[in-house]
């Protein structure tokens, strides 16, 4: 199929991109554009106006300082794969990065694109929950911040507010202490994920986010961080048949393994 007709625009800064989606009720941002492309072509979504803005300065830096490393929203998996950003510690986001699907789409996918697209499938959610990372946004009432476990909250639905776009993911800088493990079940290399678990242990605290659950992650910590914590939280859960339940506790095992190890 093709994509239902629509305009393009390019604006030359975040201001300029703000104001055409403020302008715009049918409109949509356009990243890397390997989430919403395929959607676009079967018809899935069809807004009037694309406002492209991966070409924008503001959206592709990189910073670290002692407490945090934030990351354009523009900036590709590749380039964190790569090494080509700075790590908060021990390579977790080259890990992660590196695991997202095949290195074409990691070539042009973004790291705010994947968040904004909020599969719950997608490797950032899962794992930047885990991280306690921070959302920088801007919209037309100005600039706020998000933590990841309150930005992404269901399959495919984001805090995101009319007009509204993300500036950058800052992320903690992980303790000298920090022990951390990612694993993710999937059909085979570069697929969707079927189950997926981030596990963090550091200072004493424990937490482990899972993924691939078809709504938002979910978020365990400190005495929850077990295999019965988890047993009993995805009962809780609507939508899960036992052999995915199942599958998600041998991921979860296999982190815990790793991150305890």
């Amino acid at each position: 199929m093709k994509a239902a007709a629509f305009e393009h625009a390019c604006p030359a800064s975040v201001a300029d991109a703000i104001a055409l989606l403020a302008g715009e009720a049918d409109a949509r941002v356009l990243a890397g554009g390997q989430s919403l492309g395929p959607m676009l072509n079967l018809r899935l979504s069809h807004p009037r106006l694309l406002v492209q803005v991966n070409r924008l300065q503001e959206l592709t830096g990189v910073a670290a300082d002692a407490d945090a490393v934030t990351i354009g929203a523009c900036v590709t998996h590749a380039a964190i794969a790569d090494g080509l950003t700075p790590d908060i510690g021990g390579g977790v986001l080259a890990r992660v990065a590196d695991g997202i699907a095949y290195r074409a789409i990691r070539n042009r996918g973004t790291i705010g694109g994947n968040l904004c697209h909020a599969d719950p499938a997608a490797d950032w959610a899962t794992a930047l929950t885990a991280l306690d990372a921070t959302m920088l946004l801007q919209g037309p009432d100005g600039a706020r911040s998000l933590r990841a476990c309150d930005f992404i909250q269901g399959a495919f639905r984001t805090a995101l507010l009319p007009g509204e776009i993300m500036l950058a993911v800052r992320v903690p800088q992980l303790p000298a202490d920090a022990r951390w493990a990612y694993e993710k079940a999937c059909r085979k290399p570069g697929d969707f994920a079927h189950a997926m678990a981030f596990v963090l242990l550091c200072g004493g605290r424990r937490r482990a986010v899972i993924g691939a659950l078809g709504a938002r992650p979910l978020l365990l910590e400190d005495d929850d961080v077990s295999l019965a914590g988890a047993t009993h939280s995805l009962r809780a859960l609507s939508g899960l048949d036992e052999v995915q339940r199942r599958m998600q506790l041998v991921v979860l095992s296999r982190a815990l393994a790793k991150a305890q190890a």
